[in-house]
């Protein structure tokens, strides 16, 4: 009894809430109607057609009080275009690196999506990306030896046996389309490949991301000034706007996202799996990073399908899972029922297009259920799958972000076929920031003949006795 009271408490303040501005806003409408009609004479009747969800939208895009992203761990004060408060904040070897490729930040740093462009109803995101993209693998047309971007290369090593390649003595922004293929390539085999002290514009960055597919604009995300799809990642800011995270909360998501949920990057995931055609290659560069700390963890989903036994191999192949966003929206049916998420159905073992693989598609920020399971079915059954990405060292590679002094780092990963998180071990002492671009891939697929990597390699696979 306590706790349905609660709850019809909440809903009931929460309801009288928007209920009082709904008036509000009839009564301003009918004193700009009666203003009207004193005025010109001519304006017999009053439009009392304004349906209540336009009344709601109405309210939320234009009350700076409330927060359009529906987040629970953002503030409701953020404005829109550039944030003059973000400069001060802003590292200098960030703000040389935007100055030197000649963006302007007179205005300020970072620059906030306009209010009407977020979507506040979660039809309206929905339909954001709901339509075919053009996309075009690029990996297909690279050279499998790589010689292009191996010979240019000074070094090219991997950091662990089955993910995580560093390459030395090339800067990204020379690259041929030749090396670019490649290097798609590479990404898709190896999950992620890592640059040190690059000179990386971030209009070079953003071609980059252009090349290899459809760039992502987000509709709430801050991006570089100018360059919308050139998201700054950057906790310190959202800190500063009321992001409470701090060293006891900042991994609860790994252990509980229904009741916690992501705080910043924390959580494993994998980006954009909402989406129709969900992200291929992501590219995060950091020009400002702390002197300990900070690192980035990525696990690959090749090598954690092939942890799998094949008995649960056969069960999981074909079977398809629901994906949500991270962010939340109002359903126009039910403003009052709390927050809703974008939701799409993709496969839950998904086929790599570039190398042909089988890949474990699932993460456990955004993956919500199995279809055609029980939820007590789908939540065991997933619960192990997130532990198989996240209990097995031997599949992940950690790595520190270091570079030389005036010189940044990039990491590209193919969220096709690996999860990654961050390490808030710094604790927001030294700055951390940098600059993601991310490129949509295909609509994701499963192909019955297609092989494991192990398989295809011709690398033992251990069966269970």
């Amino acid at each position: 009894m306590p706790r349905t009271c609660c709850r019809l408490s909440f809903f009931t303040v929460r309801r009288k809430y928007i209920t009082y501005f709904i008036i509000a806003l009839n009564l301003i409408m009918s004193e700009e109607v009666i203003e009207q009609k004193t005025e010109t004479k001519k304006v017999e009747t009053v439009n009392h057609h304004v349906g209540v969800d336009e009344q709601i939208e109405y309210l939320v895009r234009n009350d700076p009080n409330i927060s359009v992203t529906r987040s629970s761990n953002r503030s409701n004060t953020l404005g829109e275009g550039a944030d003059r408060s973000g400069l001060d904040l802003l590292p200098p070897e960030a703000r040389k690196r935007m100055e030197e490729d000649g963006i302007n930040l007179e205005g300020g740093y970072p620059e906030i999506p306009d209010r009407s462009h977020i979507p506040v109803y979660v039809d309206q995101a929905y339909a954001i990306r709901n339509h075919d993209l053009p996309y075009t693998e690029r990996a297909k047309n690279a050279d499998p030896n790589k010689k292009a971007l191996f010979g240019a290369a000074k070094e090219v090593h991997n950091l662990t046996k089955h993910i995580g390649t560093e390459i030395v003595g090339l800067q990204l922004k020379d690259l041929t389309d030749k090396q670019k293929d490649e290097l798609a390539l590479l990404v898709a085999e190896r999950g992620v490949v890592f640059f040190r002290n690059q000179k990386l514009p971030p209009r070079k960055q953003k071609e980059l991301g252009e090349y290899w597919g459809n760039v992502e604009v987000h509709p709430q995300a801050p991006h570089v000034p100018g360059l919308p799809g050139e998201t700054v990642i950057w906790v310190d800011y959202w800190r500063k706007h009321g992001m409470n995270i701090n060293f006891k909360n900042c991994d609860y998501g790994n252990f509980d996202r229904v009741r916690y949920g992501r705080m910043g990057n924390e959580t494993w995931h994998t980006d954009l799996v909402h989406e129709r055609q969900p992200a291929g290659i992501t590219h995060l560069h950091l020009d400002s990073i702390p002197n300990v700390g900070g690192d980035t963890l990525w696990a690959s989903g090749y090598a954690a399908y092939d942890k799998l036994s094949e008995e649960m191999k056969k069960f999981l192949d074909g079977k398809k899972a629901v994906y949500e966003s991270a962010h939340s929206y109002l359903d126009r049916n039910d403003p009052f029922g709390g927050r809703k998420k974008i939701e799409r159905v993709h496969p839950l073992v998904r086929t790599n297009p570039a190398t042909g693989w089988k890949t474990l598609f699932v993460n456990r920020a955004m993956t919500k259920r199995i279809v055609g399971l029980t939820p007590v079915e789908s939540d065991v059954i997933l619960n192990y799958l997130f532990d198989v990405y996240e209990k097995n060292a031997d599949i992940q590679v950690r790595f520190n972000w270091k570079s030389d002094p005036g010189y940044g780092t990039s990491a590209i990963w193919d969220n096709r076929s690996t999860q990654h998180r961050t390490v808030w071990d710094h604790e927001g002492l030294e700055p951390r920031h940098g600059t993601r671009v991310t490129s949509l891939a295909e609509i994701p697929y499963f192909d019955p003949q297609s092989k494991s990597q192990r398989e295809a390699l011709g690398l033992p696979i251990t069966k269970e006795e």
